[in-house]
């Protein structure tokens, strides 16, 4: 490797020199490459394995890549969600001793997905209103630690259910700052524009390429996340000043949240002379393990026996071959591409609107058992889909009316894959 890296990292990470840095990022080996679901970015990005875990690596210059990881340190320190920043790498040359460009590595969070991916898969109301929710309170977050983010958007947030709740991650603070006097109202307004117009972008630039359920409204989803940030920050940050007979207060502020789809997670009471103020940090829940597995592996959205069923699909795709010792998210990633995905842009654009995908491909998993104990052979997955597909399926009411449709992939197309295809890349 032509000169010398200088590295700076909060803790060591041995196996960052064993990485090609003498080679632009988008030229890395395929070797080094995890392949998993991003966003967009101005800038290049890749998912690259680092010992037992997967990081994301960006080119930037110096400067910006130096500023981030103390933003994202500082953000960390206050308790904010957010990517763990492991280290800033600068002096980069080629084998010629060119200069390459400065990057950030950052921890990729386990078990997340970015906002972006998510609105590209078919989600139940319930779910997109938790997502809304849970970037709005991301957003307030931030703002009551004095944090200006100037790029919210879908690619720049991620995903995760952690514990039941549902949470938003900041990925990307390259053009956020930090006031110690906290935002002023002009700021906050300003940054919700961006996150307004940002957002409603996004959605509109998926939808044109046929990658958002046409049930969502792009400009509805940007201003409900607006909305939803202004009820939240009322409630977060008004004072309540009550007498000690008036303690019913507390309770119907807490309802309130409630009512807003929020769960509490601390309240802090505090009492003076002139009376009580309330302080209160609330967290977004939901319930449903493998619902919640789902999700966190592949974006899928659905029930708790239809996830149930993909997940076992999954777990046996995963044991077949040399995939137990493979990263779980990178495996579901891949199921998700190659065998889920097909699948459903299979279907006949007609029949879309019959089942919502999940339900699809459940039974269709159904459809193959029985095909194959009928006929005492494995019936390969293809050859199961075109018998579902005039034998059932066209066969039921267009239940469009109270399923959600199916969107576009987040990945592009891909064939579906027979067994033998699959037994023999396994």
């Amino acid at each position: 490797m032509a000169g010398a890296l200088n590295i700076t990292a909060a803790t060591v990470e041995p196996g960052l020199l064993d990485l090609p840095w003498d080679l632009p990022l988008e030229a890395w080996p395929e070797e080094t490459i995890a392949a998993l679901p991003k966003g967009i970015s101005r800038h290049v990005v890749r998912f690259v394995y680092l010992g037992g875990y997967v990081v994301a690596i960006k080119e930037t210059s110096e400067a910006l890549a130096r500023r981030e990881y103390d933003l994202l340190r500082t953000l960390e320190r206050l308790d904010i969600p957010c990517v763990d920043p492991v280290a800033v790498i600068t002096d980069r040359a080629d084998a010629e001793g060119n200069p390459l460009d400065s990057v950030l590595v950052t921890r990729h969070l386990k078990f997340s997905l970015p906002y972006r991916a998510l609105f590209s898969q078919t989600l139940r109301p319930e779910t997109a209103t938790r997502l809304i929710d849970a970037l709005a309170l991301l957003l307030a977050r931030l703002h009551t630690v004095g944090f200006f983010w100037g790029d919210v958007s879908l690619s720049n947030t991620l995903f995760r259910r952690d514990a039941g709740a549902f949470a938003a991650y900041v990925v990307d603070a390259e053009t956020g700052q930090i006031y110690d006097g906290g935002l002023s109202n002009g700021q906050r307004e300003n940054d919700l524009e961006i996150a307004r117009v940002n957002i409603a972008g996004e959605l509109l630039d998926l939808q044109a390429g046929s990658r958002l359920d046409e049930d969502i409204d792009p400009v509805e989803v940007a201003n409900g996340i607006v909305s939803q940030y202004r009820m939240l920050w009322r409630e977060l940050t008004g004072s309540e000043q009550f007498d000690s007979s008036e303690r019913w207060r507390i309770a119907q502020r807490v309802e309130r949240l409630n009512d807003l789809g929020f769960d509490i997670e601390e309240l802090s009471i505090k009492t003076d002379e002139t009376g009580t103020k309330v302080h209160i940090q609330p967290k977004v829940v939901d319930a449903g393990h493998h619902s919640r597995r789902l999700l966190r592996l592949t974006g899928l959205d659905a029930g708790e026996n239809q996830a149930r069923r993909l997940l076992n699909d999954l777990d046996e795709y995963r044991a077949r071959g040399n995939r137990r010792n493979l990263d779980e998210e990178v495996v579901a990633h891949e199921w998700l591409t190659r065998v889920f995905e097909p699948i459903i842009r299979a279907i006949p654009k007609e029949l879309t609107r019959k089942l919502e995908p999940a339900e699809v491909f459940h039974q269709l998993l159904d459809h193959r058992w029985y095909m194959s104990q009928n006929e005492g052979r494995d019936v390969p997955l293809a050859e199961a889909l075109t018998s579902y597909i005039d034998t059932v399926l066209r066969h039921r009411r267009d239940e469009a009316t109270v399923l959600e449709p199916p969107t576009g992939a987040i990945t592009l197309p891909t064939p579906v894959v027979s067994d033998s295809d699959w037994r023999s890349k396994v």
